[in-house]
């Protein structure tokens, strides 16, 4: 696993130390020595390594990584440039922008972007077994992502929380920041997107609570790659 360089390693440090980190190490190690885990080791902390603590603006959690072939790579709803499908959600996701902003439907489903801008593209669970959904649940985890998510909490200056779905609104608890703004919505699956995740309107929402607190919005727009034309 690739260590944290940024600003991460320091608000995160203690939990490097703690009994339930070595177990969690030790159990990746071997997951990933014996059979095929998503993300690519190196890939696990790139939603960390792509948007330092420091810039957060937004937080998208997400559940677990993506379990089938070159999907995952560390950014939940996120997959690589070279992936030319769009998984389910993302689409939705994709839609409700169109609705909410006005943006088009790119031909990708690479979010850096975003991660690029402060939109910190957190999972709960950071690894899977291959074509194995939640596989990794319950290993540990969820205690480090909880460590990331009261860092975030803690930083005294205007962010918006994105929870989609009951597991991520399972954190709310821990989004007690006055400062910040936390918005709720049916997860964007096709599952539950009808149910409330379509005309959400948290995309806009989130730039006037920005605009309004003096940040610069977000740009949602993801652009068309020409190598996916």
């Amino acid at each position: 696993m690739a260590m944290l360089s940024n600003d991460w390693s320091k608000a995160v440090a203690e939990e490097f130390k703690k009994p339930y980190y070595k177990e969690l190490y030790q159990f990746v190690r071997e997951e990933y020595a014996k059979t095929v885990i998503y993300p690519p080791a190196d890939d696990i902390f790139n939603a960390m390594h792509f948007t330092p603590l420091k810039n957060v603006k937004a937080l998208i959690l997400g559940q677990d990584p993506y379990h089938n072939v070159n999907q995952a790579h560390g950014l939940s709803f996120s997959v690589p440039l070279s992936q030319k499908e769009i998984p389910p959600s993302l689409v939705n996701i994709y839609k409700e922008l169109q609705d909410d902003l006005g943006c088009y439907i790119p031909n990708h489903g690479y979010l850096k972007k975003w991660a690029d801008q402060g939109v910190l593209l957190l999972n709960t669970v950071l690894t899977v077994r291959a074509h194995q959904a939640n596989s990794h649940q319950g290993k540990g985890w969820e205690k480090f992502t909880d460590a990331i998510i009261q860092a975030v909490n803690a930083q005294d200056r205007p962010i918006v929380c994105l929870l989609w779905g009951k597991p991520a609104q399972s954190k709310a608890s821990m989004l007690t920041n006055p400062k910040h703004l936390v918005l709720k919505a049916p997860h964007p699956s096709p599952l539950s997107a009808y149910r409330g995740f379509f005309g959400c309107r948290h995309f806009s929402q989130a730039n006037e609570f920005l605009v309004a607190n003096g940040v610069e919005p977000i740009d949602w727009q993801i652009e068309n790659s020409e190598s996916n034309t």
